[in-house]
């Protein structure tokens, strides 16, 4: 952490927010935003096959020879997240072969991508077009402006240039600049500030619109490729589009229960079923290495353990998010993720999301819902019926006083006979034994005056429930709306199979520290 210097005194909350924000995010952005995938010295964030690619001279090398070729095209896959859309900067030079960039591709395994590919070459032919790889073949050739119809068919548009003239600008066994933009079904390849060719995929059944990043070592001849500067900075999602990133903790619980990453996955499925046009990434094992994670999101989704363990407490992380949610990014949160410590984290998330579990204060029994009620009127609630499910249902949260903008979106009363547990920092206290009888808030949403949205839900313990239709659908309303968009009339429909349930699951319960 850089030292502070009292300037007349003291740096202002916000001057002190920003600082600690950038030394909690791991590479920092440069100037124009961009952040570096590639440490200069290592693979780390990275995945080929060894035989094929290492890190020599602060560049990445992905190498065939006479001794070691390749039978297929083989690729170097970036795994700390998805690209959606971007720009993406990068030296490479090229001897001998072809090569490129693959991005918004498929893994299908055993370092094998398919999708689209800013291509080059130590040849005169294909550096700078649009290649489908394992699909659709060439896209874009070198100068021109395509247009991809629903159809398939190409039409081109008002041409770059002449594809020799711009030939010209490409420095053969020398290092190059290529940078790459996708915006939407718009996609640009610049070599050398030139631009070389555009793209706009307008065919749905075909265009990808996130996906993997990869190198490409290419099959055939003997080739070189180098590759260093890489740089991604991710932009805002175009054409009214939203994202939403879940953010998954690691496992903490038996088999079954507090099923982080299963019950991110099985959210992300239903919505990216349901046709919103909201793009969706998942992140497990709790906070993103991804180091461009946060930068283009709409809302952010906590599943994962909470109080001390909470990903927002470690490293300063609370300045991140709450940058976030200072430009109107929303913050949800399911429950163990809804509980920090009063102390560090209480006024953020009063601030972010409207209430939060506050130790000594709120309450963490085993229930099942009795005389549940749904706030009538509200997004979140369209097309959700009262349901009773057995569940952690947390209670008496602690909520913004006074409570301007927060609704309360499921109510229920609880037995009293979960109010007569021990008093201690999770079981009771005396405000709780005082509301026997009382109807209690389990889900809540927030509408922050700046801007923004919060949404908090106590139960969520047991991955079963995410088959109750109505608690399921609850949830999905609650990411829709917190990233912004209008939740669908009837609420987002969704279906869920045993196999559904049953995927992604915790192999075992971990081992108690």
């Amino acid at each position: 952490m850089l030292p502070f210097r009292a300037l007349r005194g003291c740096l202002s909350a916000c001057c002190v927010a920003i600082l600690l924000a950038a030394a909690a995010r791991g590479p920092a952005a440069d100037d124009t935003g961009f952040v570096p995938l590639f440490d200069g010295k290592t693979l780390e964030g990275w995945e080929g096959k060894p035989e094929f690619w290492r890190v020599e001279d602060g560049a990445i090398v992905g190498q065939t020879t006479p001794e070691q070729p390749t039978k297929g095209n083989t690729f170097l896959i970036w795994r700390q997240g998805l690209v959606d859309d971007f720009e993406l900067a990068l030296s490479y030079r090229l001897t001998g072969g072809n090569s490129g960039v693959q991005y918004r591709s498929q893994d299908r395994g055993d370092f094998v991508v398919g999708g689209y590919q800013a291509d080059f070459e130590s040849g005169p032919k294909y550096s700078g077009i649009l290649y489908e790889e394992k699909g659709r073949g060439i896209l874009a050739e070198r100068g021109q402006r395509i247009t991809i119809t629903p159809e398939g068919q190409k039409v081109p548009g008002e041409p770059i240039g002449v594809a020799e003239d711009l030939q010209k600008l490409i420095k053969p066994d020398a290092w190059n600049e290529l940078r790459i933009v996708a915006r939407g079904n718009k996609l640009q390849h610049f070599i050398n500030g030139q631009l070389m060719s555009e793209t706009t995929d307008e065919q749905p059944d075909k265009r990808r619109l996130e996906g993997v990043l990869a190198l490409q070592v290419h099959a055939g001849p003997p080739m070189k490729l180098e590759a260093k500067d890489i740089r991604l900075k991710r932009l805002k999602l175009a054409a009214g589009r939203k994202k939403l990133v879940l953010v998954a903790g690691r496992p903490s619980h038996a088999p079954g229960e507090h099923e982080h990453r299963a019950g991110c996955l099985l959210a992300e499925k239903c919505l990216d079923a349901a046709g919103l046009p909201l793009v969706t990434a998942v992140y497990a094992g709790g906070w993103p290495a991804d180091p461009t994670a946060f930068d283009n999101a709409d809302a952010v989704f906590f599943f994962s353990d909470g109080g001390n363990r909470h990903p927002v407490l470690q490293s300063n992380r609370l300045a991140q998010i709450a940058a976030l949610a200072q430009r109107g990014v929303g913050v949800a949160c399911l429950h163990y993720a809804v509980e920090v410590p009063k102390e560090q984290g209480g006024a953020e998330f009063l601030d972010w999301l409207g209430g939060y579990f506050e130790p000594h204060w709120s309450v963490n029994p085993h229930w099942k819902l009795a005389q549940p009620q749904l706030a009538d009127g509200h997004p979140i609630t369209r097309g959700v019926r009262p349901f009773a499910t057995q569940d952690e249902w947390y209670y008496h949260m602690r909520f913004r006083e006074p409570a301007d903008g927060v609704t309360m979106i499921l109510t229920a009363v609880p037995p009293d006979a979960t109010r007569e547990r021990p008093d201690g920092p999770h079981s009771n206290n005396p405000a709780v034994r005082a509301g026997k009888g009382s109807r209690e808030t389990l889900a809540w949403a927030y509408e922050r005056p700046a801007g923004g949205r919060g949404f908090g839900c106590t139960g969520g313990h047991y991955h079963r429930n995410w088959a109750d239709d109505d608690f399921r659908r609850l949830m999905l309303n609650a990411l829709v709306w917190t990233s912004g968009l209008d939740v669908p009339p009837g609420g987002v429909v969704s279906g869920v199979t045993p196999d559904d349930m049953a995927a992604n699951l915790d192999d075992k319960a971990p081992k108690k520290k």
